[in-house]
């Protein structure tokens, strides 16, 4: 069996965390990851305390154990990020992710309250920075995931997060199955993150439509459009992603037609299941899906082939 030093730090049986996805990271798919020895996580996305606070009471009431951690989270630049941070600590969530932007300002609130934050990060001078801050350990995130994304890939991020902090690191970008977590494990990562992974997922309750855009997805069906607006994004190609890219380089179209174009693109797609003028926001690894099945398979499938390779990893080594 896999145990790393992050297992410890948060009581989880399997180093893995279910990435925080707006409109499908709910209760249902975190308190089925966190059922299954991982840590599951709640999208605090853009909505308001109400609806966090309902989820995280509704997340509580899945698990098997009132014990079982789960996890919250929360985009920096939500309008609600303010009281989502402090709900958190009203409702005594045990670990706090973060994204797109900088938790500053709530890191010592969120220390002083026992919640263990681990941040995402896209570069190693961040990974330091937010070490200073007090993070517990730091999501590594290459650009091979899905929705917002960086422009260093897996392969070379992590190793060099991992030798610029001395806190745990959990690799994220492009992990699909066993041979991801064992090469993150070669990194030098103690854990992992999946987002793509999990939407196929029993448990998952993204719009069926969504879940069947992944499984017939291939390896070159992956686009990043939202450079030009300073948060690119990786989605599958599809008639809205294709056209958002497209408006992207006519100079005649303005920013605010271009953010007015994209406005609700992953909500038709997640939750209406318009898989055309939707946004299917997935990383590459999304042809390695094939099947839908629970989380508690996903991650035991994951983890039994990640100990095989791992066990067979020596007869590459010889004696001179």
């Amino acid at each position: 069996m896999i145990r790393t030093p992050l297992c410890e730090l948060l009581g989880i049986r399997y180093p893995i965390f279910q990435g925080g996805m707006a409109w499908i990271s709910d209760a249902e798919l975190a308190s089925a990851v966190s059922n299954a020895g991982g840590l599951g996580v709640i999208s605090a996305m853009n909505a308001n305390g109400d609806y966090v606070r309902g989820e995280i009471s509704r997340c509580r009431s899945l698990l098997k154990d009132a014990n079982t951690p789960f996890g919250v989270n929360i985009m920096l630049m939500s309008p609600f990020a303010d009281e989502v941070a402090q709900i958190v600590i009203d409702e005594h969530v045990p670990v706090v992710i973060t994204g797109a932007g900088m938790p500053s300002k709530y890191m010592q609130s969120w220390i002083d309250a026992g919640i263990k934050v681990i941040p995402v990060v896209p570069s190693t001078a961040i990974a330091r920075r937010l070490e200073r801050m007090g993070a517990c350990a730091v999501v590594a995130e290459g650009g091979e995931s899905g929705g917002h994304v960086g422009d260093l890939t897996t392969m070379t991020l992590v190793p060099q997060v991992v030798d610029a902090v001395k806190i745990p690191v959990i690799a994220a970008g492009g992990i699909a199955d066993g041979r991801g977590i064992a090469a993150s494990f070669m990194l030098g990562a103690v854990g992992v993150q999946c987002g793509t992974r999990f939407l196929t997922a029993t448990e998952c309750t993204v719009h069926p439509n969504y879940k069947q855009k992944i499984l017939d997805a291939r390896d070159i069906d992956t686009i990043v459009t939202g450079k030009r607006l300073g948060h690119p994004v990786r989605s599958l190609k599809n008639k809205f992603s294709r056209r958002f890219y497209e408006m992207e380089y006519d100079t005649s179209i303005t920013d605010e037609e271009i953010n007015e174009f994209g406005a609700g693109s992953l909500r038709k797609a997640a939750r209406d299941g318009d898989v055309v003028n939707g946004g299917l926001m997935a990383g590459q690894c999304a042809s390695m899906i094939h099947d839908e099945k629970p989380s508690e398979e996903i991650i035991r499938d994951m983890f039994r082939e990640a100990e095989e390779i791992l066990r067979g990893a020596s007869r590459f080594v010889t004696e001179d």
